[in-house]
């Protein structure tokens, strides 16, 4: 039968005007993008970037744009969408103009500047495919799966992410009859196992760590013998369920049911103990980052078991338990080579997986492995097995997410993709350091456009893209005194011991410290400097010097936190356009699959080839 219809796609030439149009706003925007907040005072960037006085900032900023109140947002005629969208359309250079001075490049024009940032962003453009439409035209007259949900094992975001994602994957997958997922970036497996238990997709997750995957297979280790007990006693109570009424459900089954769920808990929470992790600061300028790191789970067992339940659900309930130490499926775990990528072709080689697939004869299989993958790896020497497949990642780091979809563009076994990506501070650019080598593969710029532009955003700028704008708007403030800290320890390291520039870093000092004396002592010991010389007065003067310009500081942030959103318009259009210039896509968008609030790298860059659905 003929494919169903996808829905309407943004054309390439659109994508590009779009595009353009983003790229000319931020070019004025740049230096608020690419300015640090360490250095706040010593470059003294409020002076040379902002002119009006931070409280008008701040009150121009929640009265329009972005950050505004809906209160105050219906009280300014052109906040509303239709005017919003009107005005812009009709934009020139000399309208840009009145937000940024011409020779000094100043910011003047507060109100002009968050009515352009709020249009500039993917919520207002116009240029996403909504969700629910994709899903409509993947499923037609099918119904979807059924069964176990994610948000009693995981933390709230992260079940909220794998429940969406998982269910738009499964839904690809069907319409282009493909069963084999490979997942870019696994880390701890989590969406990885629920495709494969909840959908019957055989996943492959690659990750670059070898402790994700040791820590994958020693799980999977101890877990074995429960789940073969889950299996045996759960189809038999399932059965028995189906064929007796409620009132003769005997209580044995209740007592097997208490018996196996306590079993797989203290199981689930011994192991998940061993895997915490702790998170590493990687943007000392932001508060709301995502980073590639898997986030540490600290719900208890009353989390994992809901208070009430329904008979039918008992059956979830135990998967639920087995879950909680993903990845928990009773497969086994290969690692095709170290995380060094110079050895991967090699390593590779030298491992069958597919003889090791046959000595299971279930579907629903989870791998994981060990990888480093660039736009060059040859995904058969990973998987041997390798068939028609489509190719996911949820919160693919840095160049990770260019990489996977230079591999779908180029492997014709891939026929979809589905990617979310973070980490924007992380991205390679070329025109960043014009004397590194011109044959690299870039992690950005990738569409042509950008790159006939030597188009730059320079990390900082980037590292502003992982500010989380629609945490801010609804109460999660920027860590404001943490940053002044750093600003003014920065005063400090320049006047006394003459470091403009150091490599180690402060990290977490501020939540350990009790004062900014402390917090001053803590931090030059991090780096190394001798503060025997310094002492309590001095650093208190500095303090006193600057602390009624914390109010700069905050507004300053406040800037870089509207910019973000377009930033990340300018990331994802321009791999979008990448997508759009290659003649095998039948169909390509960006789709905002998840609640910003809970997960700010919200939205997926989706493509379909041509030919592969049935």
């Amino acid at each position: 039968s003929r494919p169903r219809a996808l829905p309407p796609q943004l054309s390439s030439a659109a994508a590009t005007r779009f595009l353009s149009r983003a790229a000319r706003f931020l070019s004025r925007a740049l230096p608020l993008c690419r300015a640090h907040t360490v250095e706040f005072f010593t470059r003294g960037l409020w002076e040379r970037l902002v002119a009006p006085p931070p409280g008008a900032v701040l009150e121009a900023l929640r009265a329009a744009g972005p950050l505004a109140r809906p209160l105050a947002a219906a009280s300014v005629p052109t906040a509303a969408p239709g005017a919003l969208c009107t005005f812009f359309l009709c934009t020139d250079d000399d309208t840009f103009s009145s937000v940024f001075c011409e020779n000094s490049e100043k910011l003047i024009n507060v109100h002009l500047f968050a009515l352009a940032a709020k249009y500039y962003s993917l919520s207002s453009l116009g240029v996403c495919t909504p969700l629910e439409d994709v899903l409509e035209a993947l499923k037609g007259n099918n119904q979807g799966a059924t069964g176990i949900k994610p948000d009693e094992f995981m933390n709230n975001k992260k079940s909220h992410e794998v429940q969406v994602m998982s269910e738009l994957v499964d839904n690809i997958a069907t319409y282009c009859g493909i069963k084999q997922v490979i997942d870019i970036g696994s880390g701890k497996g989590y969406l990885s196992s629920f495709l494969s238990m909840q959908y019957n997709l055989k996943v492959y997750g690659i990750d670059s760590s070898n402790s994700n995957t040791n820590g994958a297979h020693e799980r999977n280790r101890k877990l074995k013998k429960h789940w073969r007990a889950y299996q045996s006693r759960g189809r038999a109570n399932h059965k028995c369920q189906s064929l007796e009424e409620a009132d003769d459900r005997p209580v044995e089954s209740e007592i097997e049911y208490k018996t196996i769920n306590e079993e797989l808990l203290n199981n689930a929470s011994s192991l998940q103990i061993q895997d915490q992790v702790n998170m590493q600061d990687l943007v000392p300028s932001c508060g709301f980052t995502e980073t590639a790191t898997s986030e540490t789970r600290t719900e208890t067992e009353a989390d994992l078991v809901a208070q009430t339940q329904s008979p039918e659900s008992k059956l979830s309930e135990e998967v639920l338990a087995i879950l909680n130490a993903l990845p928990a499926d009773a497969v086994e775990v290969f690692s095709s080579s170290h995380s060094n990528c110079e050895e991967e072709k090699v390593q590779g080689k030298t491992m069958s997986l597919k003889t090791k697939a046959r000595k299971s004869n279930e579907s629903n299989l989870y791998f994981p492995l060990t990888s480093c993958i660039t736009a060059e790896t040859e995904l058969s020497d990973i998987i041997t097995d390798l068939e028609d497949c489509m190719m996911v990642g949820l919160h693919t780091c840095g160049d990770l997410a260019a990489n996977t979809l230079r591999l779908f563009t180029a492997k014709p076994e891939i026929k979809a993709v589905c990617s979310v990506g973070c980490c924007y501070h992380l991205l390679s650019e070329q025109f960043e350091n014009q004397e590194e080598c011109c044959d690299k593969v870039w992690g950005f710029p990738m569409c042509q456009y950008l790159k006939d532009k030597g188009w730059c955003c320079g990390r900082n700028a980037r590292m502003s893209a992982c500010l989380a704008l629609e945490r801010v708007a609804v109460g999660q403030m920027l860590p404001t005194e943490s940053l002044f800290y750093r600003a003014v320890l920065q005063v400090i390291i320049e006047e006394i011991y003459g470091v403009s520039k150091s490599d180690r870093h402060v990290g977490k000092t501020f939540s350990k410290s009790s004062s900014f004396i402390d917090y001053v002592r803590r931090s030059l010991k991090k780096l190394e400097l001798d503060d025997s010389k310094l002492p309590d007065s001095c650093i208190m003067d500095y303090y006193e010097k600057y602390k009624h310009r914390m109010n700069e500081l905050e507004a300053f942030n406040m800037l870089k936190v509207v910019l973000a959103p377009c930033i990340e318009v300018l990331i994802l259009l321009d791999r979008l356009c990448y997508l759009k210039e290659q003649e095998n896509i039948a169909w390509s968008g960006l789709v905002k699959l998840f609640d910003p609030v809970k997960s700010p790298r919200c939205y997926a860059v989706i493509a379909l080839k041509k030919q592969s659905c049935s």
